[in-house]
């Protein structure tokens, strides 16, 4: 059956919804159920009833079931961290050490280094690049705006250049569930890695924020930010100075990736499960930091159940935006927003533009909302299925939502990422939303240009 302009209509509500109540959930539930009601001849209690049987029918697949636990999992990783007091035991390490880069682009390119090595999570990527290089930033001179444009520009861009996190089990959630639908055919793992040279705004913001360290690039507002007095605290706490309570884990998480990869796909690691190789990964990091944590005395076997559980609690919101992210984009499969989409720009925008139309729409979503992974969520679907069929490259078009989602976020004031990076540097947030747009729009204008040249070189 055609349903015409109301398969566009359905995603867009979703859009408006997001725009209007900030709440990703509500706006991907209002859209999934808006759809249910079309596609049920607009009887409210058909589609209520399968709005959450569809929920419930998403955990007959093994791989979607893996990567809700990995996510939920990842949580109590991150909450470990905390309670063993790694992050704190980390940053006192580094600030032992920080007599080594004691200088105006040592304590930069500390904070640039520490978003980088730590994409287990943008939250935590950002927060402890911001604690760690704080002090240092403080004693040379470098603005509180400066180290929160770095703390942000390293967040987001580099969670999805190294896709072994939470970013990486949803983005394979979404292109899986469109190879199965037949929307797309092809290996998820290879088409999202595939699409990491595509990722230009993510790419040139790590590149800019290169130059602005290494050249003291002030552009706009930066100008004007002023350095806050150095203060020195003396034994703020007894935290035994160590980086390996912080870094061992990560390690482990990480090694477990590619080995899990490896044996998944039958010795090749192109062939291997995602979802079933994070799912491992997070697992058996957890085992090893009880083994660990407890016996080191880092935590007590009761505050590491304690830990766990809160961890899992606190991640129960993300859990739920990929649930429902992957049920609409069942709905905008059914109901062929994808194909009537491409029958509209067909003969109107040139197949070359669409790549940049993508990332625009994206760009504009992830802005108006404030969160690149709702902007996922929404635009996955529609993209692939219109790259699909408008013979469109994959990664190119994985690559330009990725990027739009990434370059509206991190524009974007409402953004948690932007929040948590004004926290961690201890910044005032208008004026690090001021400080930090002028770089975001050099990266987003050379990305634009980039995926119209690819669009021009792949058509």
């Amino acid at each position: 059956m055609e349903y015409g302009i109301l398969s566009i209509i359905i995603p867009l509500l979703t859009i408006i919804l997001a725009i209007i109540t900030k709440d990703v959930i509500i706006s991907l539930m209002g859209g999934i159920f808006a759809g249910f009601l079309v596609l049920n001849e607009y009887q409210p209690i058909e589609a209520f009833l399968a709005l959450f049987d569809g929920v419930i029918a998403l955990f007959s697949e093994g791989w979607i079931v893996k990567s809700l636990f990995f996510i939920l999992l990842v949580g109590a990783i991150i909450k470990l961290l905390n309670s063993a007091a790694a992050v704190n035991s980390f940053v006192a390490y580094i600030s032992q050490k920080s007599k080594k880069i004691d200088s105006p682009m040592g304590a930069m390119l500390l904070a640039y280094t520490v978003g980088v090595v730590i994409f287990i999570e943008s939250s935590i990527t950002a927060l402890v690049a911001g604690t760690v290089a704080k002090p240092l930033c403080d004693k040379n001179g470098v603005s509180r705006e400066k180290l929160a444009y770095i703390c942000d520009s390293t967040s987001a861009p580099i969670c999805s250049l190294i896709p072994l996190n939470a970013w990486g089990a949803l983005l394979l959630g979404l292109i899986v569930t469109a190879i199965d639908s037949q929307v797309i055919s092809g290996d998820a793992i290879s088409l999202l890695l595939a699409s990491i040279p595509y990722n230009f705004y993510s790419i040139f913001t790590l590149l800019i924020v290169l130059g602005v360290i290494f050249f003291n690039i002030n552009i706009g507002t930066m100008k004007d930010s002023i350095s806050v007095p150095y203060q020195i605290k003396e034994n703020a706490d007894d935290t035994t100075p160590t980086p390996y309570k912080m870094l061992l884990p990560i390690i482990v998480m990480v090694l477990m990736v590619p080995i899990g990869l490896y044996f998944t796909g039958g010795g090749d690691i192109f062939k291997g499960s995602g979802s079933t190789s994070v799912y491992y990964a997070v697992i058996v990091t957890l085992l090893f930091m009880y083994l660990y944590f407890v016996p080191t005395k880092a935590l007590t076997h009761k505050n590491y159940f304690k830990g766990l559980y809160e961890g899992i609690g606190e991640m129960i919101p993300v859990g739920m935006i990929m649930v429902f992210a992957l049920l609409i984009g069942k709905v905008i499969g059914d109901l062929g927003t994808a194909k009537y989409l491409a029958h509209l720009l067909s003969g109107n925008i040139p197949p070359l533009f669409i790549p940049l139309f993508i990332f625009l729409v994206a760009s504009i979503t992830a802005f108006s909302t404030g969160t690149s992974w709702g902007t996922f969520s929404i635009m996955m679907p529609i993209a692939l299925a219109l790259a699909a069929t408008m013979g469109l490259d994959i990664p190119l078009v994985i690559g330009a939502v990725i990027s739009g989602g990434i370059f509206g976020d991190h524009a974007s004031p409402i953004s948690d990422t932007t929040i948590i990076s004004s926290m961690a540097a201890e910044c005032d947030h208008i004026s690090h939303v001021r400080t930090q747009l002028p770089y975001a729009l050099i990266g987003g204008a050379l990305a634009s240009v980039s995926f119209l040249v690819a669009g021009w070189l792949t058509v």
